[in-house]
């Protein structure tokens, strides 16, 4: 009963006035969408620049030119050296090879030869009994006979080979190089010594492991530039 006066009451709103107070209602919302759409278009067009706004700003590039650079000259301090220092320090023989003679050398012991220089070629090893080249030279001498050096100059070192024994290398300064060994197990000098030619250096001892077999001699040997060469060549002709 009450759904059909309801639809009734309805029927006759829409039939009369009431169509006409939906209808304004309508519009109504209508011109206010409209209304507020309008309104957001132009404040959109405020907040937007214009082409001509745009296109009349500049855009400046500013270069920033970099400091010049202080450079640093650093001044090395070089040792001064007096009159009587210089003195004191050995000047440096200069190595001719045409004329070996003239630098000075002696023979570091007296005796007769055993065994002669030779890299070229393999000679027999009676201590070691095998086939071998050989550095040096080996001068007989007494055990305990006084070597002197060949030449002067500046002891490099002093050592004990596993095979030649306590050996005595001396540097004579222009690329030449002598080794005494198989010397007694107490040389004369130090390595840092500067020595003179014919200076003790120690004496003949047998403290060569790989010539123990040989008569008591000492092992003489030279090397120029680090190549071994006779030293028959440059000891004085006896």
């Amino acid at each position: 009963m009450h759904s059909s006066s309801s639809g009734g009451r309805l029927e006759g709103f829409m039939t009369g006035k009431g169509f006409y107070i939906v209808l304004f209602l309508c519009a109504a919302v209508i011109g206010i969408s409209a209304w507020m759409m309008a309104a957001g278009n132009g404040a959109m067009e405020e907040l937007t620049p214009t082409g001509t706004d745009f296109e009349q700003r500049r855009v400046e590039t500013i270069i920033i030119t970099p400091a010049p650079r202080e450079e640093r000259v650093e001044t090395i301090a070089l040792p001064s050296v007096t009159v009587e220092e210089a003195a004191e320090e050995p000047a440096q023989q200069v190595w001719n090879e045409e004329e070996p003679e003239s630098v000075g050398f002696v023979w570091p012991v007296e005796g007769e030869l055993e065994r002669l220089h030779d890299v070229q070629a393999l000679h027999y090893d009676v201590t070691l009994r095998d086939w071998r080249t050989h550095d040096g030279v080996d001068i007989l001498a007494p055990l305990g006979e006084t070597v002197v050096a060949a030449r002067g100059g500046l002891v490099q070192s002093v050592e004990e080979d596993g095979l030649y024994g306590t050996v005595v290398t001396v540097d004579h300064g222009d690329g030449s190089l002598a080794c005494y060994a198989n010397l007694a197990a107490q040389p004369a000098v130090s390595a840092g010594d500067r020595i003179g030619t014919g200076d003790v250096i120690g004496a003949v001892g047998t403290t060569a492991l790989c010539e123990i077999g040989q008569a008591t001699h000492l092992h003489f040997a030279m090397a120029i530039d680090g190549v071994s060469v006779d030293p028959l060549d440059y000891l004085p002709a006896e």
